[in-house]
């Protein structure tokens, strides 16, 4: 199985070099997958008087491969052979040698040598074909290439029920009528769109696909057995046999365990070439590259097929919701602009009334002793701003964001089935996964500390499993921290909030005209940046927490710690991304007080309260810095910054580690695996899909207060394709493949934030604007039915005379004497009986608050269930098409077992033939032959020896 060692030239061993850098130094065999990993030699010494010590090592320029034959019997000298040289004390005969003492750290490195020796030959036995570089240095980094043989490939295609294309072709039903013809100009018009990737030759007909049989391998249309599997099926194929590959050694399951251990570095499969150069030859991923990933191109559509044939079907799916997700905020952004001027126009009318310097309200002061009486009018700029947002398109466009949701979930459904059936996807089995390795180191402490391992229970202990006891300091410490960092959010809120309110205070005894008239726009600047400062470093704390927490609770594969990781990092980062927009919503404002019985926090300073206008206009600046700051810096400048450094770190680690040695046998120029594995590995979609998501919140929860939301979210994402596609291609190892019918837990996530959003929409509507005051005065309040005398019926007056004392303004500089001054609220007046007590309004205000959230969520969910009721799940054409695949198959197999049935038959009837020929020679040869000799009883022939073997 494995050659013996080559001794030859450098200039030889060179030459051997793949030049492409994908094939064995045969230049035949593909490379499938690399192993990588650091090796650090130990030294042999003479024993005393004898020669200096000297590296044990073999030769320089040799390499170490595997040709994949059976061939056993040539192996063991050479394994013993290697074993002599490197395993000195299985040959005590050898005379003046003895082996080093070893220090802790090179008896480490050799007992990972032993279990890489025995994983290897573990994947010699399973078929697979194997090259190693020399390890000719004192330690350095070391490649183990694997190529998988077509008797593996096919075996493992049928293990794992891979769907290979057959003979069979059929034609699509393409649609008809007004809907084709709408197709069909919609092709011609976004022509200059399309990137410049090989199309299918025929795209009206598809392949009918099967999955894969060694018994039935007629059926398939194999022309060339080197690519009858594409790579990323081949990549898929070694992946397999890694993870179940065991070795002895610390009852290590597979590669994942390996590489945790430091046994390997890495195990990728390669990119297909580099995506820019000097040289000529195109390969998928220097297409991908000119015609995705760049920036010039931002205006094309996105090579599905392409990306699909080369990556993997769940990259290509978050492609395909991403795209999805911004033709939406297209249509959402046409329907904004189109009704927009009439908002302005709207806004203008409102606030004319607030802006108007004849109306003289005088405002209560904004703070005790140094704030003066103020008037209305001052604030006409903040009011013709919060109109802006606050008027009654808001009810509109928060329905249509409901609805849009709901359709664009519908429409994922829909293409997701699309997706599944030109991928071949439909039928997907859920394949049984292996257990991680930190699953099963645990599971080993739990035997080994139960003392279970025996010989006669060894069968039982393969059903052992760890339980929910097992587990319990995990979740109770899951628990603990998840709330813990909960109440930190909140904390860094509150901190937020005390600062607002102390630098209000302060600003505003200031001498400074300037400083003192702006100071809640100095405060609300501030204090929002210094959130989104708080916001991002929490992101990254909690998104390395989450991943904590979910190893602790040790789950047993990949898929349940993927889905619990997802659930915590979104709950930490859903809580920490919009706490202190709920707070601006539907907290700020609600606990002020009164003049005269303000509520004041640490003795001195007065809850802060809403502009003028209504708090809405800052929850509109609070969420549009934060949904702004988080794209531009955490998505965009983190997602091109981190891989870079990350690269370049570890290019530094391993020149800085590795000793400067003369390695003779190195290639001048690197190959493939050399570059591939400089890149940052791919560590799964988890943080973009988490991008997605909390951008989804943004848009959808409170497009009440911001419906600009949307249309940044479209700029945003325009950026992002492009960097995901460069990060994809020039920053990340090749990715293995998975196949996989949908994204999982992200539609539920996905499908919950659009069903809170109705409910966060109403509340924002009915208690954060001013829409429902709005409606009330002009349908039960006005004496025209016209918002003329609004302003005045939402203000109440306060006496003067009753402020606390020390609270009046000091050297008040107001032109005219105050005896009553106006405060935002529905409270009685101080000549009633029961003043400054709610008045009648505020309580129809409140009900009508309630009413409107009530009618607002049943109508918005109705209409929302109505969509999804309207809309199928499965497109009717898909639908048809996979029920003549289905048809089709089974008419496939009858002829071709029909044909296979003919040709049995053929040959039995020839051999029939042939026989009766031959029994009549035979009856008059045994005439003649039988006086003389008879022939004995009971002897005769097995008819099934007499055919031919089909």
């Amino acid at each position: 199985v494995i050659n013996n060692y080559v001794e030859g030239t450098l200039e030889g061993t060179r030459d051997k070099t793949s030049p492409s850098g994908l094939h064995f130094r045969d230049s035949k065999r593909k490379v499938d997958y690399v192993l990588a990993y650091h090796y650090r030699r130990s030294l042999a010494r003479h024993a005393p008087g004898a020669a200096s010590p000297e590296p044990r090592r073999g030769s320089p320029s040799v390499a170490l491969v595997s040709n994949g034959g059976t061939g056993k019997g040539r192996a063991e000298p050479q394994q013993q052979q290697d074993h002599g040289q490197r395993a000195l004390p299985e040959w005590p005969g050898l005379p003046g040698l003895e082996l080093l003492e070893l220090s802790p750290l090179d008896a480490l490195e050799e007992e990972r040598r032993l279990q890489r020796e025995e994983y290897e030959r573990n994947l010699l036995e399973a078929g697979l074909e194997i090259e190693k570089d020399p390890e000719n240095k004192s330690q350095g980094l070391s490649f183990v290439r694997i190529h998988a043989p077509w008797q593996v490939l096919s075996r493992e295609a049928e293990l794992l029920k891979i769907k290979m294309p057959t003979k069979k072709m059929y034609e699509i039903t393409e649609e008809k009528g007004i809907l084709k013809t709408l197709n069909e100009i919609w092709c011609k018009l976004t022509e200059p769109l399309q990137p410049q990737v090989p199309q299918q030759e025929n795209t009206k007909m598809k392949t009918l696909s099967y999955p894969f049989s060694r018994e039935k391998i007629y059926l398939y249309n194999i022309k060339d057995k080197d690519t009858f599997f594409d790579s990323a099926t081949r990549s898929r194929i070694v992946r397999e046999i890694l993870k179940r590959t065991s070795t002895k050694a610390r009852s290590s399951m597979g590669i994942g365990t390996l590489i945790a251990n430091n046994v390997y570095d890495a195990a990728y499969p390669l990119h297909d070439g580099e995506y820019e150069g000097q040289n000529d030859d195109m390969n998928e991923r220097k297409l991908l590259y000119q015609e995705w990933a760049r920036y010039g191109v931002f205006y094309k559509f996105q090579p599905i097929d392409l990306i699909s044939q080369r990556a993997l079907p769940h990259y290509t799916a978050y492609i395909c919701n991403t795209n999805i997700y911004t033709y939406y905020f297209i249509k959402y952004a046409v329907s904004y602009n189109a009704i927009f001027p009439c908002i302005l126009f709207k806004s203008i009318v409102l606030s004319k009334e607030m802006c108007d310097q004849r109306n003289a309200f005088t405002m209560c002061p904004l703070c005790d002793k140094f704030c003066d009486y103020w008037n209305l009018s001052s604030a006409c700029a903040t009011a013709r701003a919060s109109h802006l947002f606050d008027n009654p398109a808001t009810v509109f466009f928060s329905i249509f964001m409901a609805l849009w949701a709901t359709m664009f979930l519908e429409q994922w459904k829909r293409l997701q089935m699309r997706l599944s059936y030109f991928w071949d996807l439909t039928g997907l089995e859920e394949e049984e996964e292996h257990p991680r390795p930190e699953y099963e180191t645990k599971l080993l402490q739990k035997k080994l500390k139960n003392k279970n391992i025996t010989t006669e229970n060894s069968n039982e202990n393969e059903k052992e499993k760890l339980t929910w006891s097992d587990r319990m300091p995990g979740y109770a410490a899951n628990f603990g921290l998840i709330l813990f960092m909960v109440m930190l959010t909140f904390s860094a809120v509150f901190g937020v909030i005390v600062y607002r309110i102390t630098t209000a205070a302060a600003l505003s005894f200031s001498t400074n005209e300037t400083t003192r008239s702006n100071v809640r726009v100095t405060v609300t600047a501030t204090a929002v940046l210094i959130n989104l400062v708080v916001v991002l470093i929490l992101d990254e704390i909690y998104g390395a927490v989450a991943k904590w927490l979910t190893e602790i609770e040790i789950p047993k594969t990949e898929k349940t710690f993927e889905e619990r990781l997802i659930l915590k990092a979104f709950l930490l980062k859903f809580v920490n991304s919009y706490a202190s927009i709920f707070y601006v919503a539907f907290f700020k404002g609600r606990f002020v007080g009164r003049p005269g019985r303000y509520v004041y926090v640490f003795e001195g300073y007065r809850m802060e309260e809403c502009a003028p206008g209504g708090c809405l206009m800052e929850l509109c600046i609070q969420l549009s810095i934060i949904m702004l700051g988080k794209q531009l810096i955490q998505n965009n400048l983190f997602e091109i910054g981190i891989p870079k450094l990350k690269k370049l770190f570890r290019k530094l680690k391993d020149e800085r580690t590795e000793v400067k040695e003369m390695d003779t046998n190195q290639s001048k120029d690197p190959q493939q695996w050399d570059l591939d594995y400089i890149l940052e590995p791919f560590t799964g979609l988890t943080p973009e899909y988490m991008e997605m998501i909390i951008q989804f919140g943004f848009v959808t929860l409170f497009v009440a207060s911001f419906p600009l939301a949307p249309v940044f979210a479209l700029l945003n994402n325009i950026i992002e394709v492009r960097l995901d596609a460069k990060k994809f291609v020039t920053e990340l190892r090749r990715p293995d493949t998975v196949r996989e019918k949908d994204i999982g837990i992200w539609y539920n996530i996905l499908s919950g934030i659009g069903k809170l959003s109705v409910i966060i929409n109403a509340f924002v509507i009915a208690v954060t604007s001013d829409f429902i005051p709005r409606l009330m005065y002009q349908y039960a309040y006005s004496q025209n039915g016209t918002m003329h005398g609004f302003i005045n019926h939402t203000l109440s007056y306060f006496n003067v005379s009753q402020l606390k004392a020390g609270t009046q303004p000091e050297n008040s500089l107001f032109a005219q004497e105050v005896s009553f001054c106006r405060f935002k609220d529905y409270r009685e007046p101080p000549w009633s009986p029961h003043q400054y007590e709610f008045s009648k309004q505020y309580w129809a205000v409140l009900s009508a608050r309630l009413a409107f959230v009530i009618l607002f969520q049943n109508l918005v969910m109705f209409l929302s269930v109505l969509v999804d009721w309207m809309i199928p799940d499965i497109p009717k054409d898909i639908s048809e098409q996979i029920k003549k695949e289905k048809a089709m198959l089974v008419d496939f197999f009858l002829k071709e077992e029909h044909e296979k049935l003919k040709l049995i038959e053929s040959f039995v009837a020839r051999d029939k033939q042939k026989r009766r020929s031959g029994a009549r020679g035979r009856r008059s040869r045994a005439a003649s032959f039988s006086q003389c000799h008879r022939s004995p009883k009971g002897s005769f022939t097995s008819f099934s020896s007499q055919h031919t073997v089909v």
